[in-house]
């Protein structure tokens, strides 16, 4: 075991997770994932299978003397968002993930960490390989791709899950109980340009912003930080009012789910001009640290000069139409909502830009509690794509998970909270996907809950979770399973 990890508890669960944190298994490529998932079913002698999508079921017996009590699965997802900060050499289809401890927070060395939703995943493997504790029959679901559009929940074969008791553990906060989760959907946008010469005598320049903290488009969209891409087009829209601004090159963002945090440009324009845009730069900046320095204090836009321009760009109708198309698209919270004070019910996230094949491509990721919000706010993005000649495609949405606050299993999971820890667990909905919206569909009557130990700042490079709190969760989940095994739901 990694020496960060060796003094942790509960042992078995850290085996798993540092097994898991070795294994690439970014999404759609969890394929190492689930042959470890299925070894170590093989290694217990429990039954399992996967299906066509490649999710993973494995099946426990009951503790004897509990065959009657009530099915309960446990359901956590294989990939990870794969992030890395630029100066960090790191290959995702092979490296492991380095480990490093802040206290009691774990971390990773410069990328994600995985623990969104590797910790999840290790609880459940350790319940399988546990020998000493008390429940009914268990089946453990390892579900694939959920980060890219949550398709292995989608995919799951009618009928697979016998339990109608779900344990959902993908949620970040240890002693909540979560009860519901938006729906969303993506939009896929496509504006084609043209490309022409440089003009002569056009000089080169590199423009970049840098240190944003990114974080999680759902969960973090209501702390209002700042979005890489928006920052640069904002510079560049600026100095294309007054000075003309050939359009070479541009990237930003990468993940659906991850506010971008790095974006940059490469621009062919006048030499006057390239004194306006570093003196654009250094005002934008001090303005972008006034707006959101609070919650991004590394705001950093840099150009760096490249010497004469060469090649080719966008064309000037082009580069007009691509920085008008960025600028007006738009990014963040979209309205809070009425019903549950301080709980974001709609929002976007702009979340990648790039030139690529004769044409500007971008993602843009779309969530709200409210099915007709979620699609007039993706209505409105296809308007202003359509002002700007922009082809759109707009991807399946995913159901919202709707909040049942007089659920017996929420009942019983905030009654076992406080007898372990002396006192009430919280209850909320999120702003973000979860499998169990897709689960509550495909297998009605599901009763459902998602809990988990509290970890910070998921899919970015300053991902990481609190130990304490995963030790905490542990004994919240088996003390849970105990209870369901012995009562049931009764109160």
């Amino acid at each position: 075991m990694d020496a960060s990890l060796k003094d942790l508890k509960p042992e078995l669960l850290w085996k798993h997770f540092d097994e898991i944190r070795k294994i690439p298994r970014c999404s759609k490529h969890e394929e190492r994932a689930r042959a470890y998932v299925k070894d170590v079913a093989k290694r217990l002698g429990l039954p399992c299978e996967e299906d066509a999508a490649g999710n993973v079921l494995v099946r426990k017996s009951a503790t004897r003397g509990m065959e009657r009590a009530p099915g309960v699965v446990l359901q956590g997802h294989l990939d990870m968002v794969c992030e890395k900060n630029s100066d960090v050499v790191h290959d995702f289809t092979k490296d492991p993930i380095r480990l490093r401890r802040d206290g009691d927070w774990l971390l990773a060395v410069g990328t994600s960490l995985g623990s969104d939703n590797g910790i999840g995943c290790a609880m459940a493997l350790a319940v399988l390989e546990s020998k000493d504790l008390v429940h009914g029959p268990v089946e453990a679901l390892f579900t694939v791709d959920e980060e890219t559009g949550l398709t292995g929940a989608f995919q799951l074969a009618p009928g697979l899950l016998k339990g109608r008791l779900m344990l959902n553990l993908d949620s970040e906060d240890m002693g909540i109980v979560t009860i519901g989760c938006a729906g969303g959907g993506g939009t896929n946008i496509e504006l084609p340009v043209k490309m022409a010469a440089v003009p002569k005598g056009s000089v080169s320049a590199r423009v970049t912003v840098a240190g944003l903290r990114g974080g999680h488009s759902g969960v973090d969209i209501h702390e209002y930080r700042a979005n890489a891409v928006k920052l640069l087009v904002r510079l560049l829209w600026s100095l294309a009012r007054s000075h003309d601004v050939a359009l070479v090159d541009i990237s930003g963002g990468d993940k659906h789910n991850a506010i971008p945090r790095e974006a940059w440009a490469e621009v062919a324009l006048g030499k006057d001009a390239l004194g306006a845009l570093k003196a654009l730069a250094r005002e934008q900046q001090e303005a972008d640290l006034s707006e959101f320095g609070t919650r991004d204090p590394g705001i950093k836009l840099a150009v760096a000069d490249a010497g004469a321009a060469k090649g080719q760009a966008l064309d000037a109708a082009s580069s007009r139409r691509a920085l008008h198309l960025l600028q007006a698209l738009p990014h963040g919270v979209e309205k809070f909502s009425h019903d549950m004070p301080g709980l974001v019910e709609t929002s976007t996230n702009l979340a990648s830009v790039k030139l690529e094949g004769g044409a500007l491509r971008l993602h843009m990721s779309t969530r709200s509690s409210i099915a007709p919000a979620l699609e007039a706010l993706r209505a409105r993005i296809e308007a202003v794509c359509a002002l700007a000649g922009a082809k759109v495609e707009q991807l399946e949405a995913y159901p919202g998970w709707k909040p049942d606050p007089s659920s017996r299993l929420v009942a019983v999971t905030r009654a076992v909270h406080k007898e372990l820890f002396g006192k009430e667990a919280g209850v909320m909905a999120i702003h973000a996907g979860l499998e169990t919206g897709i689960v509550g569909v495909k297998f009605p009557g599901m009763d459902m809950i998602s809990i988990g130990p509290t970890l910070k700042n998921p899919h970015s490079p300053d991902e990481r979770i609190d130990t304490r709190t995963v030790e905490e969760c542990w004994r919240w989940t088996v003390a849970l399973l105990e209870r369901l095994a012995r009562k049931g739901t009764a109160a």
